[in-house]
């Protein structure tokens, strides 16, 4: 079985929804990939699509240098689905019309579904009202398509946007003005179902089972009978990726676990106890912390302490595969939102917002080659298949932790004494989240070390020490965050907890900002 036979193309036209259209068709069994919007006609061929997804974006359709869909995908055969603004390029580029709208539409509609359509109709979540059929969705756009393309009906409407969805007569192009992958279009994901498994033909075969199965026999062609070192650093992607080699090679596969002393609370202990006591898998405790340190001394720049500790690691990893002999592979946890965010796809237009060091900080002249068998994957399906690989809920379900560790949640400067007030501070956070039910329902928390120093009073004694900042967020796809809105009794046990069983704090805070504008991460 190959289960990237039946795929799907998303073009990208720049929207902050695009990864999450990948997910849900993911979600839906069905293998799928993000190529830019001008992707060359030898690549889209290469590639073999069953069905094209276009993707919205903060552009206008009905400019002179606005992105569009390549001829030869219009001219494909292909079905293809447009969201938003692939809607409006299709209006465009067919012989329609788009215009800027004066009622923008941002948040809940409701669209009446007009007449039989092979996408919309008859799906779940829909209310009837006096005959009329509508569906609650969610809409973004200030642009709408004023007149259809020769040989398109319109599908929807909304009062502020009378053509709210289109399918040409012989209904291989279906788009729509609303956003059928977010969570808030109620019948969106059976929206997205039918167009991959009805209208395009796509069986499901994207599932965990299949996936590991696959990834099993890749690894092995790949590496054949060659010895594999990974770098396992307690966090899910790496943990995920020491259980699937290890299934799929065994002996073959040797873990080192570096403690750089970037790490949480007692967390060296726990990994060693789940892989290489539990497990069998061969681990190596590296311990470098005075390495990682001694190189970090006086460097502030978030950037600059990537690249050291990605370098480092490499370093580390080369000294180990010296001592086990011949070891051609490097295994790392790279999954795809790792790529799209260091920029690393090929056409060069994306904005680096900050590197990872599995992926942009790698020497030239580095001794191993690499083995990836997550780079396919989103953050949800790596879990997903870490379950079904038999490692502990708990870890598999903790909250993202970046590659850096807690060299980037130190802002400035990193020192060990700084490392170890935020290990404890950190513990505290989580161990509160979890008491008090709040873990599971944010996304990501961790607390945040601030080098400057605050006056205040413990007893009857004047403190003058550092600050702690607590960040927590709610988000579907990591591209976009909202700050939690946790409770102040939760908050306030935290900061008491923090202030009094840490003599080096005498300051809490709580980050609200939200992504965009700020990062998830501090640095």
């Amino acid at each position: 079985m190959n289960i990237h036979q039946q795929k799907i193309l998303i073009l990208d036209f720049g929207s902050q929804y695009t990864q999450l259209i990948a997910r849900r068709i993911r979600e839906a069994g069905v293998y799928c990939e993000i190529h830019h919007w001008s992707c060359p006609q030898s690549d889209f061929e290469a590639f073999a699509p069953m069905g094209v997804i276009l993707s919205g974006s903060p552009e206008s359709a009905n400019l002179t240098d606005s992105p569009q869909v390549p001829d030869y995908i219009l001219h494909s055969k292909l079905p293809i689905l447009g969201i938003c603004y692939g809607m409006q390029t299709l209006a465009e580029q067919l012989g329609g019309k788009v215009e800027g709208s004066h009622s923008s539409e941002f948040g809940y509609a409701r669209i009446e579904v007009l007449g039989v359509d092979s996408l919309l109709s008859g799906l779940g979540h829909e209310v009837v009202e006096n005959d009329h059929h509508y569906q609650d969705v969610w809409m973004s756009h200030g642009d709408k398509v004023t007149r259809l393309p020769p040989g398109f009906v319109c599908t929807a409407a909304t009062d502020s946007a009378p053509l709210a969805a289109m399918m040409s007569s012989d209904g291989r192009i279906h788009a729509l003005q609303f956003h059928p992958e977010v969570t808030h279009t109620k019948a969106g994901q059976q929206l997205l179902n039918r167009f991959v498994h009805e209208i395009c033909g796509c069986e499901r075969l994207w599932t965990p089972a299949n996936i590991i199965e696959d990834a099993i026999a890749t690894v092995r062609k790949q590496v054949g009978n060659d010895q594999v070192l990974l770098g396992l650093s307690g966090g899910v992607d790496s943990s995920v990726v020491a259980a699937l080699l290890h299934r799929a090679i065994g002996d073959q596969l040797t873990c080192v676990f570096v403690d750089n002393g970037l790490l949480r609370l007692k967390e060296g202990d726990q990994v060693m106890e789940i892989f290489a006591n539990n497990m069998g898998v061969k681990v190596i405790r590296a311990n470098a912390e005075e390495a990682f340190l001694g190189k970090l001394a006086g460097i502030s720049d978030p950037e600059a302490k990537r690249k050291v500790i990605g370098n480092t690691f490499i370093d580390i990893f080369d000294e180990e595969a010296t001592k086990l002999g011949t070891v051609k592979w490097l295994a790392q946890g790279t999954i795809y939102p790792d790529v799209i965010e260091s920029a690393a796809s090929k056409h060069g237009t994306a904005h680096v917002i900050k590197s990872h060091h599995n992926v942009g900080g790698l020497p030239a002249d580095m001794k191993m080659a690499l083995v990836e068998p997550l780079r396919e994957l989103f953050k949800d399906e790596v879990r997903r298949i870490g379950v079904a690989l038999g490692l502990p809920a708990p870890m598999v379900n903790r909250h993202p932790f970046p590659g850096p560790g807690l060299g980037v949640r130190i802002l400035g400067e990193v020192k060990k004494e700084y490392c170890d007030v935020l290990r404890r501070a950190d513990a505290i956070f989580i161990e509160e989240l979890h008491r008090h039910g709040w873990y599971d329902k944010v996304s990501q928390a961790f607390a945040v070390f601030v080098p400057v120093k605050s006056v205040g009073v413990v007893g009857d004694a004047r403190r003058y020490a550092w600050v702690i900042a607590l960040r927590a967020v709610e988000t579907i796809d990591f591209m976009t965050a909202r700050w939690a809105h946790l409770p102040y009794e939760l908050l306030e046990t935290v900061s008491n907890r923090i202030i009094n069983e840490i003599r080096e704090v005498s300051r809490v805070s709580y980050d609200i900002s939200s992504k965009p504008p700020a990062t998830i991460e501090w640095e």
